[in-house]
């Protein structure tokens, strides 16, 4: 029998100028928060209290890096972290074994238990190059989805109906196309509404396709007699390409722990209109700062500009500013035609004949195949000694030379 929801406070607690500043923080850059009234009382209540309020991140390690998608809500976890809150941060390496069904529509093929693991770990180290390790309570949901059973299991499922779990967007569409849902599926999102309520969270966040799982933790709350969170959804980071949302398997992202000079020039490599989409989700400048130098540009500042200060404050973020410096004027010497002054030096064995361009560029670490290598040849992004190279035959004599694979590959060949 569902229980009544313990209330959020017994009487109205007081909105100070704290409790603004604090919504003011949890609305910067958000899509929606859901209820806005209930997370405003809680903010007060901890303020009246000086008890922290739980705030939830889960994520699935189904990837073994983060990229800058990621950080959207990692940053706003660690705004709220910093207001004195207790940050969870919950690698879901249960849930994993089933495979998110947020915005597919195909069934997601299962990880091994190992790559779960290995991916697990690394999420964990990455995670805390934005979050504070100190002051973050890292989980894991296999400690209470291992312990539920059969029978937790089923009881789980008892409390929501096939109907309502027909309403999410993805389950009606692929219904409605015909294309398969697996049973398991529909086990996800109970799963997740699990996590809130084992963890007994007040908050939890998530991208804007998570939406429905996120509330499915509300109800869960409920049913189990618990005061039920909120949740706030952050907009999908769009990637490099302007168009889809970032993903490694797209190709369209930046890695967090890629090299300064890549990050660096990656982030200048975008549109000027999805620079600004990108600001207020990644900068740590005010929302003012931002819309003054958004009105400094359209009154006729160059956009690059605006720009340069994006790639810098991210890559110093992860790197530090020393390597945001280098990397700029790494950005600079390239488009001025440049070799950069840092890089590999590579010894290769030529023989009489010498060696194919092919193997240069695999023996070099420039290309991960030969096959791959003619590839970059025949679409013009390979040069050596600044010359474009065309002729996959190409054989290189002993001698040194700069061989380059499109604007941020370079190695310095020796080839005896």
């Amino acid at each position: 029998m569902t229980q009544p929801p313990a209330q959020a406070a017994s009487s109205p607690f007081p909105i100070t100028d704290r409790v603004r500043e604090a919504m003011q923080i949890t609305l910067r850059g958000c899509d929606e928060l859901l209820p806005a009234a209930d997370w405003e009382q809680k903010l007060a209540r901890a303020e009246a209290t000086g008890q922290p309020l739980r705030i939830k991140l889960g994520l699935d390690p189904t990837a073994p890096d983060i990229h800058l998608g990621h950080t959207v809500v990692l940053n706003k976890l660690r705004q709220l972290q910093d207001l004195g809150h207790t940050v969870i941060f919950l690698i879901g390496d249960f849930t994993t074994l089933i495979g998110d069904p947020s915005g597919r529509n195909t069934t997601r093929p299962p990880l091994s238990a190992e790559q779960i693991r290995a991916n697990a770990e690394t999420y964990r180290a990455q995670a805390y190059k934005v979050l504070s390790p100190e002051k973050t309570e890292l989980r894991y949901n296999s400690e209470w989805c291992d312990q539920l059973g059969a029978r937790g299991m089923i009881q789980l499922a008892a409390q929501y109906t096939v109907a309502r779990m027909m309403e999410r967007n993805d389950f009606h569409a692929r219904f409605h196309s015909g294309a398969s849902i697996s049973l398991h599926e529909f086990l996800y999102p109970l799963l997740q509404g699990y996590d809130s309520v084992a963890l007994k969270s007040d908050l939890e966040l998530g991208g804007t396709d998570q939406k429905f799982n996120l509330l499915m933790g509300r109800h869960l709350q409920i049913e189990h007699g618990q005061e039920p969170q909120c949740a706030l959804t952050m907009p999908l980071l769009v990637g490099l390409d302007g168009v889809d949302k970032m993903s490694k398997s797209k190709g369209n992202y930046i890695g967090i722990t890629e090299d300064a000079n890549t990050m660096f020039a990656k982030v200048l490599s975008i549109s000027d209109e999805l620079m600004w989409r990108w600001y207020p989700l990644l900068s740590f400048q005010s929302l003012a700062g931002i819309e003054k130098l958004q009105a400094e540009v359209a009154a006729g500042r160059n956009p690059k500009e605006a720009k340069v200060m994006l790639a810098r404050e991210i890559t110093t973020r992860f790197h530090s500013a020393q390597a945001a410096s280098a990397a700029e004027q790494d950005f600079i010497n390239r488009s001025k035609g440049g070799v950069p002054d840092d890089i590999a030096q590579v010894q290769l064995s030529a023989g009489s004949e010498g060696l194919g361009i092919g193997l240069v560029l695999k023996q070099s670490g420039l290309a991960p195949s030969t096959s791959e290598a003619n590839r970059l040849i025949d679409g013009g992004g390979v040069r050596v000694d600044s010359a474009v190279i065309s002729d996959k035959a190409l054989k290189l004599r002993p001698g040194t030379y700069v061989v380059q694979v499109g604007k941020r590959k370079f190695a310095r060949v020796t080839l005896a």
